[in-house]
């Protein structure tokens, strides 16, 4: 009997994007023992939810979990689920759909780690406590996504002396309006994360020209951006606890 597992993401023809998965894979094999464990999307590109099954299927898969892997339970993860359901009922298979990533305290832990590492990486001595932190989400018309960040948000407020958020995108305040909100405030230095899962278009250009284009209106220079989510153990080990708790449930 062979074990996939199978991450579902929303898809993106950026080739880094596609190598953070893979490595995601490859870390989650290994650390809990799938024989399969593979990546589809399901938007924008290929390989889709219904071929990225197959691909499990064809490589001996006797049952799969699928793991939507998003931040928050938006619209694209109610699409994912719905697509994910209909092809189980339809090929009968013994399969097990996982929870997202939203609502975990490893979030919070995973976003602390990126603001420390700025901090070394741009030789900032401040103190937490005397930090102000922007955390950058994408943004999203569903009130549930909205409300997912805002909650990593304030897991990670007692840390910090202000804690501001703001959307690239579909939702408000804007990036302009953040980062405004949060000089008003008088910082000693803001540290940006942009809570994204990876390096797609939007990290690598699109946050990028709208943070530059907001710090142009302000004379504050002591801004700095943190990377992105990326690869981590910490996410593979949010991952795999929320595929435990599912096969646990589906008896697999």
């Amino acid at each position: 009997m062979k074990r996939a597992l199978l991450l579902v993401d929303r898809g993106s023809r950026e080739p880094e994007v596609m190598q953070e998965l893979e490595e995601m894979c490859l870390i989650a094999k290994r650390k809990a023992g799938y024989d399969i464990a593979r990546y589809c999307f399901l938007e924008v590109v290929p390989p889709f939810i219904d071929e990225g099954i197959k691909l499990c299927i064809d490589s001996g898969a006797s049952q799969i979990t699928v793991m939507p892997y998003f931040l928050y339970p938006g619209m694209k993860l109610k699409d994912t689920v719905k697509k994910t359901a209909q092809i189980i009922k339809v090929q009968s298979l013994k399969m097990a759909i996982a929870k997202p990533l939203s609502y975990h305290s490893l979030m919070a832990q995973i976003i602390t780690e990126r603001i420390t590492e700025l901090k070394h990486d741009r030789s900032v001595t401040y103190n937490d406590c005397d930090c102000d932190v922007l955390l950058i989400g994408h943004g999203s018309s569903d009130k549930n996504a909205h409300d997912a960040f805002v909650h990593a948000a304030d897991a990670i407020r007692p840390f910090y002396r202000h804690v501001h958020y703001c959307f690239l995108e579909l939702d408000k305040p804007n990036i302009e309006t953040g980062i405004a909100n949060a000089v008003a405030g008088h910082p000693k230095v803001l540290l940006m994360m942009p809570y994204f899962l990876h390096k797609g278009a939007h990290i690598k250009r699109d946050v990028i020209h709208d943070i530059d284009a907001a710090l142009s209106q302000h004379d504050f220079k002591n801004a700095y951006l943190s990377r992105h989510l990326g690869v981590d153990d910490k996410l593979v080990d949010l991952i795999l606890e929320r595929t435990a708790e599912v096969e646990r449930r589906a008896g697999f």
